[in-house]
């Protein structure tokens, strides 16, 4: 297990044991140990997200403090959340993992190593790890990762407590960019963890240069790139797999002087 605690922020993390960096067959392995999910005829791991089948748009945060002030849209999109009633999610955030067996994945986000960040992703269920490690991008060496680095504590049983924690309900996506964390409480849908990667790189890139993009891409054998934009379920990933043309990401992506690059090693097509 090899970790005892984890220092996010100006908090500890502790927890009744660590599971470091398993691979994608130890969390296959552990989710059905543990109950959460079951397998299909051909292989797949197949798993219930709950009460949220989708993003909880309306329950997402982010901390307003002097950085982000002048730097976020504020509004109905981007509600602002307090720094003390984040400083309470955390704290109780920390208190909800002591007791649990929690899983941590040490990723990037980011192709282009210009650009790249780390990603750390803490959470209670293996299936949610297993998502990240399938997601984002697996290390050759975790240690010589980015300095740049964000965590993402993820913990669907905990509910939160609007009064307590600024939010409007039992769940909430509370982003702080000044202290490099996300939590995400109160919903397993799975896709909260790779869209707050994509918070993340929508506020670090643009003043570096980069566009980031929500579309797929590929690149054909001249070195063409093409690039399909379009709302979720609109058939970005289907179009942009093309056997002829080879497949730079079908999810989120940056445009910068560099060329395009995925945000992501993944691919996120939806099942019905």
């Amino acid at each position: 297990m090899g970790e005892s605690s984890l220092s996010v922020a100006d908090t500890r993390i502790t927890a009744a044991g660590w599971q470091r960096n398993l691979g994608r067959a130890q969390l296959y392995e552990e989710a059905i140990r543990r109950g959460e999910g079951v397998l299909s005829h051909d292989g797949a791991l197949i798993v219930e997200t709950g009460a949220h089948t989708g993003r909880a748009a309306k329950d997402k945060f982010i901390v307003r403090d002097a950085e982000t002030e002048s730097q976020v849209w504020w509004g109905a999109i981007n509600q602002p959340m307090d720094g003390a009633h984040f400083s309470a999610l955390l704290a109780d955030i920390a208190r909800h993992f002591a007791d649990r067996e929690v899983f941590l994945e040490e990723l990037v986000a980011g192709a282009d190593p210009d650009y790249r960040i780390a990603v750390d992703v803490v959470t209670e269920r293996a299936w949610h790890a297993l998502f990240a490690r399938t997601m984002l991008i697996v290390p050759a060496d975790p240690a010589r990762r980015p300095a740049r680095r964000f965590t993402i504590l993820h913990a669907p049983s905990f509910q939160a407590d609007p009064a307590r924690h600024g939010c409007r309900s039992g769940t909430v996506i509370a982003l702080d960019f000044t202290r490099r964390v996300v939590i995400i409480a109160g919903t397993a849908y799975a896709g909260e963890i790779k869209k707050s990667v994509f918070t993340i790189l929508n506020y670090l890139l643009p003043p570096e240069g980069v566009m980031p993009m929500h579309c797929s891409a590929n690149v054909g054998e001249r070195g063409d790139v093409a690039i399909f934009f379009g709302l979720s379920g609109t058939g970005k990933t289907t179009l942009s797999a093309d056997p002829r043309r080879r497949l730079i990401g079908d999810d989120e992506h940056g445009w910068s002087d560099n060329g395009v690059f995925n945000f992501e090693g993944g691919c996120y097509a939806k099942m019905i």
